[in-house]
């Protein structure tokens, strides 16, 4: 008894399948739904302190209609602006985190604010922090994306010790790097 039970819900089973994978949509079937926020591209980086350093943190970009929303949410600063970029390649291996490189500048611009017309596209300018040591970066971008020659998956993200004047070449004389993390893809391999 037991067996024919077994074999005939199997058999049920199999029937609901076979309807389920018709090779076309009906008209009771409706269309997939178009992507929404919450299916946007995004990737993470998780700022772990250089040497000597406290800071932490961690930085989302979400790739939103033509930009890249930034959104950082760091501690462990000593209160006041910190010079805040994405360096060209993916190692903080090095003390120092020599071995990300230098800003991300595809295109040979020269330093810059990160609303200024020309400037490295990983100038994201300065994070301040409260009395606190604590710090939270939101802005939209139109020069970053998640893909292309401007991706910044793969790269890192910085903190700096001190402020980004914004104008100095070719860094922003922002000191040394506090705090540094890879950014990468979420649900992928970046």
């Amino acid at each position: 008894m037991r067996t024919r039970l077994i074999t005939a819900y199997a058999a049920l089973t199999m029937s609901i399948l076979a309807l389920g994978c018709s090779s076309g949509p009906s008209a009771e079937t409706p269309a997939a739904a178009p992507p929404d926020a919450t299916t946007a591209p995004t990737a993470v980086a998780d700022l772990s302190p250089t040497e000597g350093n406290t800071v932490r943190g961690t930085v989302t970009f979400t790739q939103e209609a033509g930009s890249v929303r930034i959104v950082a949410e760091l501690a462990g600063l000593t209160p006041g602006d910190h010079g805040f970029n994405i360096l060209e390649t993916g190692d903080c291996s090095t003390p120092g985190t020599a071995s990300a490189g230098g800003h991300l500048n595809p295109a040979g611009a020269p330093h810059g604010a990160p609303d200024a017309q020309a400037r490295h596209v990983g100038d994201l300018g300065n994070v301040t922090a409260d009395a606190s040591g604590n710090a939270r970066y939101d802005r939209m971008d139109p020069q970053l994306s998640l893909e292309g020659v401007n991706s910044l998956v793969g790269r890192t993200v910085v903190v700096h010790a001190g402020a980004d004047d914004l104008t100095s070449q070719p860094a922003g004389n922002a000191g040394k790097r506090a705090a540094c993390g890879v950014i990468a893809l979420m649900g992928g391999t970046g």
